[in-house]
């Protein structure tokens, strides 16, 4: 018979293992010493890593003390299980302090507002949908409608940004998490990530404290002065398992079988977010959850609790995804409660009126479906709006600059893209700003320092339109 001591700590408690079921021991005859009193109980325990190394009538020693795992700057670059242990095979990593994964969120009185933009690279997002540092801002939609590509791609934006990401997998399939890890790899965005993966065939405690581990990675770093972007992916495999570890710990389910405390666990995690104070160090950590919706329904409890405690949400819709438009963000059912007020001044001009304008032309749109006559007004506002719908499409793994999304919508709000038939419109698109780096560097290097659109640089953006439709002969 095998002993079992998971850390040379003083020792309070001594039981055997009677039971084994589904990563949950069952500890009996725990002998606890409380306040010189001998008592015994039964207790359910989760297990930490395999389960198949424990076995029934083994010693168990409990031991004071908080779950913690190393932190510091060496788990750049590098996939780690939730305890930080190397998934990559390159070798052991010296953390530099250890953290608790469970952490009191930082208080009000420690925080300050949010009013840096963070910049996704999603030019619908960051015009429309603005996102500040400090946010949590909830991803949703149905199975394969692109969420996973939307935090893939903020994260390969942040190159040159000064930003931590880390990335936190949760439950999901190996192969899955395989295609993700080597897109992170070819767009050499692992020299500013740090991957926290629990996948499918690791243990229901793994997973189910995987987010807050990668969490704890990430409050190093925020308590440290620097900026974090954190992704969890997703958060309805965490809360599957969540379930499935409370129903082997025998508690009773509530709503849709959930325990009564899933709002807890998640709210505990989201609550970490924000922006510290100067006297905290100034450092923040954004937070993009994603969370699963079944045929469109946002209503379930998962997905009600989570938008009940997170900043806004960012909603992707299968019809729209099937329909070519990708990301298929619904503007209608998207919201960011920062606001506009974290946006610089030139994407603030150019998108103060896009997502009104987008929302018309759909409603438009779906009106005129069924007539075959329209007036000539009506088939101008058409179009319009058709161009601001290309423009809104973006290619995965291809995240916009702050000057190519201001260059862009310029030229929508001086009405260049709906005077083009849709194959010039998409060589516009393409080629715009390319075209304005040769032969006009200076107006994008004076974008890129002021982030403002003076009349110097719209008098220079007309010029350069002009010169590039002579040039292609549109």
């Amino acid at each position: 018979m095998q002993e079992i001591n998971l850390k040379p700590l003083e020792i309070k408690d001594v039981g055997t293992v009677k039971e084994i079921k589904g990563g949950v021991i069952k500890i009996g005859g725990l002998a606890s010493c409380v306040n010189g009193q001998l008592t015994k109980r039964d207790v359910m325990v989760l297990v930490l890593g395999d389960e198949n190394k424990v076995h029934i009538g083994d010693t168990v020693y409990g031991e004071e003390g908080v779950f913690e795992i190393p932190v510091g700057s060496n788990f750049l670059g590098r996939v780690v299980n939730t305890f930080g242990q190397p998934l990559d095979g390159k070798g052991k990593i010296e953390g530099v302090d250890n953290y608790p994964i469970f952490r009191n969120a930082p208080g009000v009185l420690d925080r300050m507002p949010i009013v840096e933009s963070f910049l996704t690279g999603t030019k619908i997002i960051d015009t429309c949908i603005p996102l500040g540092k400090g946010q949590r801002e909830l991803i949703l939609g149905d199975r394969v409608t692109g969420k996973t590509t939307l935090v893939i791609d903020a994260i390969i934006n942040q190159k040159g940004k000064d930003v931590i990401c880390i990335y936190c997998w949760v439950g999901g399939s190996q192969s899955a998490f395989l295609k993700i890890m080597e897109q992170l790899r070819l767009s050499g965005a692992m020299e500013w990530t740090i991957v926290v993966a629990a996948s499918a065939s690791a243990s229901p405690a793994e997973q189910y404290l995987v987010p807050y581990a990668a969490c704890a990675l990430g409050e190093y770093f925020m308590d440290h002065g620097r900026d974090v972007f954190c992704a969890f992916d997703n958060l309805t495999r965490h809360a599957w398992i969540y379930r499935e570890i409370s129903l082997l710990l025998e508690r009773s389910p509530g709503r849709e079988a959930y325990p009564g405390d899933i709002f807890y666990i998640h709210s505990q995690l989201m609550e970490r977010a924000g922006k510290l104070n100067e006297e905290k160090g100034s450092g923040s950590m954004t937070f993009l959850p994603i969370v699963e919706t079944q045929e469109g329904d946002i209503t379930g409890l998962v997905q009600s609790n989570l938008v009940s405690i997170t900043d806004g949400q960012i909603y992707l819709s299968a019809s729209l995804f099937n329909e070519g438009f990708r990301p298929a963000i619904d503007l209608g059912l998207s919201v960011s409660r920062i606001g506009s007020k974290v946006q610089c001044e030139s994407i603030k001009k150019v998108s103060r009126s896009l997502k009104r304008e987008f929302a018309q032309y759909k409603e438009l749109a779906a009106l005129t479906t069924i007539r075959t006559k329209l007036s000539a007004d009506i088939e101008l506002r058409l179009k319009r709006g058709q161009a601001l719908r290309d423009f809104f499409i973006q290619d995965k793994s291809k995240p916009l600059s702050v000057e190519e999304t201001v260059v862009l919508f310029y030229s929508f709000i001086k009405e260049l893209p709906e005077i083009l038939d849709e194959s010039k419109r998409e060589n516009f698109k393409q080629r715009i700003f390319d075209y304005l780096l040769k032969n006009s560097p200076q107006l994008i290097e004076e974008l890129a320092i002021q982030k403002l659109l003076t009349g110097g640089v719209e008098r220079g953006l007309d010029k350069a339109f002009e010169d590039f439709f002579a040039d292609s002969g549109s």
